[in-house]
């Protein structure tokens, strides 16, 4: 029954936030695949004849055995041998890294000018990247206002403190659930002021002289970064121009005995 009369409000799909999420999509899938690629060409480099993987080893990082890679000229007649063999496989994969590469960049240059249009008060906040505001972007959604308090952005962030006290003992642990790409944007922006904001080591260190760990330490940073940066992006999107919307859709609650609550729009 009260699921019935708890109305949930979806993202809406049809503003600069979207963009963002689908370019966020394609870049993710490029860097997965130019890791994999790389991954592949050491496996290769390992097991090519001996000659090849002593030239390609000469190099110690990954990236620059790559580039080697994609020198090499195989003898396409005389493919049956496994060393042109290997030079031909070797070097599809290092162009693939290559041509990844300019993928990806270029699809970072798209972000960054997006998320500058949509979010330039958040990624003015100390630590916030591009990469960090457009995670947050995402999650909040373009209609914002349907989380009518900070404290239901951070649990949505998995930043929301979970209470694990007992006896005597008064302490909260992290969230495990919510959003984990966010959970860890804010993560790494609390990690980052830990190392070069004065104001959160004096912080870190009054807290660390009260007797808390480290990580309830970043556990509270977290929650205060996600409050800040509710009110960031309730900045942010609440300027944006408003884009048109289609109808909000019928939503009837139902269970296996038939209807338990009033049809309602979301």
């Amino acid at each position: 029954m009260l699921a019935a009369n708890r109305p949930v409000v979806a993202k809406d799909t049809s503003g600069i936030v979207e963009a963002i999420r689908q370019l966020r999509v394609t870049r993710d899938g490029a860097v997965k695949a130019r890791t994999a690629a790389l991954n592949a060409l050491g496996g290769l480099i390992v097991t090519a004849p001996e000659d090849l993987r002593r030239q390609l080893t000469a190099r110690k990082a990954k990236r620059a055995r790559a580039r080697l890679c994609e020198r090499l000229r195989p003898d396409l007649r005389r493919l049956r041998e496994p060393e042109q063999a290997a030079k031909a496989a070797l070097w599809s994969l290092a162009r693939r890294i290559t041509e990844l590469d300019g993928e990806i960049k270029l699809l970072d240059q798209q972000l960054a000018q997006l998320i500058a249009e949509a979010a330039p008060i958040t990624i003015n906040r100390l630590a916030v990247g591009t990469g960090h505001a457009a995670t947050l972007l995402v999650t909040a959604g373009q209609n914002i206002e349907r989380l009518r308090h900070e404290s239901s952005f951070a649990a949505l962030c998995a930043a929301g403190p979970v209470p694990v006290s007992s006896g005597r003992t008064d302490r909260h642990r992290l969230n495990h659930g919510g959003d984990r790409d966010a959970n860890r944007a804010l993560h790494m922006i609390a990690v980052c002021r830990l190392r070069h904001c004065q104001r959160t080591r004096a912080y870190a260190a009054r807290r660390t002289a009260e007797g808390q760990t480290k990580t309830e330490i970043i556990r509270c940073l977290k929650r205060s970064i996600a409050r800040e940066m509710y009110y960031a992006l309730i900045a942010d999107l609440l300027s944006q121009p408003a884009s048109p919307r289609p109808p909000a859709p019928i939503v009837s609650v139902t269970c296996s005995t038939g209807p338990i609550g009033p049809t309602i729009r979301s």
